[in-house]
């Protein structure tokens, strides 16, 4: 039997959105004045229903392309969320236990390859990485911004050299959260400490799924598949997508 696990986060209204969410619902009681009619019109006085959003490409569980890092990628222009091939998102998933790592931490690639032995595996080309932290446990409240660790640069390049073109977190973001980020420049100077998991995609492409969620219910680390593709906006640097693990 096939069995189908939701890895996404539901588009709302919450504090672990760093950005606003407007939802404005059209019911099936007022449509019928919306179009022009009377509610007498239509079998029980409804007509059909819509919604209107107001919110960011990064809002959810999305996908950030090349072109969100900076407008090349090894040399080349980058690409856009429309532009991301179709292959890529559908693919075999590992998923990388990193729950040791503390919020504000860095995963670095030592703690990538320990996580990938441990599965039992080898990360191959086109595989989907689920990095899991266990903080989408933190969803729904304003913890989640900021009570995280995040990948560091030489853990993003060794997992894209690999081959791997999407790389997925169940966190807020594949980098630390800002206010670690910003602190140790602050102090250092060191412009290392900004983005530099997202930077390293202007030196290699690669895709980013961040707001992940659920990794916990996948029952073994590999051997399943994850279907990820993402809405088609032109000329985006992200998109919102619904992401799923399916195995038999």
């Amino acid at each position: 039997m096939r069995t189908f696990i939701d890895l996404s986060l539901p588009i709302r209204a919450t504090p672990s959105e760093a950005t606003p969410v407007v939802i404005s619902a059209l019911d099936h009681h007022e449509a019928p004045r919306v179009l022009g009619l009377e509610p007498r019109d239509f079998p029980d006085g409804m007509a059909i229903s819509n919604e209107q959003i107001a919110l960011t490409t990064h809002t959810g569980t999305h996908m950030d392309a090349p072109f969100h890092y900076g407008p090349l990628s090894g040399g080349y222009p980058a690409r856009k969320i429309a532009d991301i091939p179709l292959a890529w998102c559908y693919g075999r998933g590992v998923r990388l236990d990193v729950r040791h790592r503390r919020p504000g931490e860095e995963i670095s690639a030592t703690d990538i390859m320990e996580a990938e032995e441990q599965t039992g595996t080898v990360v191959s080309p086109l595989d989907i990485v689920l990095t899991w932290t266990g903080c989408d446990r933190l969803w729904g409240n304003e913890k989640y911004l900021t009570d995280y660790p995040g990948l560091g640069r030489d853990a993003v390049a060794y997992l894209v050299k690999q081959g791997v073109r999407i790389i997925g977190i169940d966190a807020w973001g594949l980098d630390r959260p800002m206010a670690s980020m910003l602190r140790d420049y602050r102090s250092t100077g060191n412009r290392s400490y900004l983005w530099p998991a997202h930077l390293y995609g202007r030196e290699q492409e690669y895709c980013q799924l961040e707001k992940l969620a659920n990794l916990h219910l996948l029952p073994f680390s590999y051997g399943f598949h994850v279907i990820c593709f993402p809405v088609s906006i032109e000329e985006a640097g992200a998109a919102w997508t619904r992401v799923v693990a399916v195995f038999e």
